[in-house]
């Protein structure tokens, strides 16, 4: 990997994580154009993860802090934890059961496009049905509703589907405004993401080089800066569009893929 793979790859990463196109598919395709992989792209995918969600993290660090310290006295604050352990399960335990098959079977560009064609066609039923707007903040959420985003987020596991997308729409499903599902999808990606960083590179403890150690730095500071750029987009987008766009661009993008591999022009 050379540092322009770890820039171009970090970059990627940061754009796509938070945004509903699915960061997963983005990195997997964007690997098959660069001719990179091996265990050193393995790692690197793990710890740009990371990094992005450390983004969140300093973006609501006052909100986080806020609701660390009140765990013991407000209620407020022990239902907002309590949403977030109770949709990080679904996806844990199913990721634990399945990620391994899952991955070997569908982390290949072919699959991945037909994914974001497929979650695209999703968003845009979505949107285009009756929204009825009964949660408008946050705080709103109830542990039920929690479950059902958690339930969809699970989904996320299928590359190319967006654990961005999935919990958004899922949100929007069940009656959130659109600030309101964007920020929940922030939220219950820390846990989510943070635990699979933490597993993923226990798991690949004995592959783990300090020679890569100057890229994945560069990869991580770009993944980090970029993720908060694109934070702060998707919440000033939300407040005056619908996710269409992302639909459409999932639809197209993956539908060049399809094209590219069935006429033989990129070897996906």
């Amino acid at each position: 990997m050379s540092w322009l793979d770890a820039l171009i790859l970090g970059l990627v990463e940061g754009i796509t994580e938070f945004l509903p196109i699915s960061s997963t598919g983005h990195l997997i395709l964007t690997e098959s154009l660069l001719g990179v992989n091996g265990d050193a792209i393995n790692t690197q995918r793990i710890v740009v993860q990371g990094a992005a969600i450390l983004a969140v993290c300093w973006e609501y660090r006052a909100r986080l802090w806020n609701v660390t310290r009140k765990l013991h006295s407000e209620h407020s604050a022990r239902i907002f934890a309590l949403n977030l352990l109770i949709a990080f399960v679904p996806l844990a335990v199913l990721a634990l059961l399945f990620e391994e098959e899952i991955e070997s079977i569908l982390s290949k560009p072919i699959p991945v496009a037909l994914a974001l064609v497929i979650g695209g066609l999703i968003i845009l039923w979505v949107e285009r049905r009756k929204h009825e707007e009964r949660i408008g903040d946050v705080d709103a959420i109830r542990p039920g509703d929690a479950l059902k985003v958690g339930l969809v987020q699970a989904l996320a596991l299928i590359p190319g589907t967006s654990r961005s997308a999935a919990t958004i729409i899922g949100g929007l499903f069940i009656g959130m405004s659109r600030r309101a599902a964007t920020e929940f999808s922030f939220f219950i990606a820390i846990p989510a993401l943070l635990a699979a960083t933490l597993y993923k590179l226990w798991s690949a403890r004995d592959t783990l080089s300090w020679d890569e150690g100057g890229a994945l730095a560069l990869s991580s500071a770009a993944a980090f800066i970029s993720a908060l750029l694109s934070i702060r987009f998707l919440l000033r987008f939300v407040s005056r569009h619908s996710f269409a766009v992302f639909a459409w661009y999932r639809i197209v993008f993956g539908g060049i893929v399809l094209a590219t591999w069935a006429l033989g022009w990129v070897n996906w």
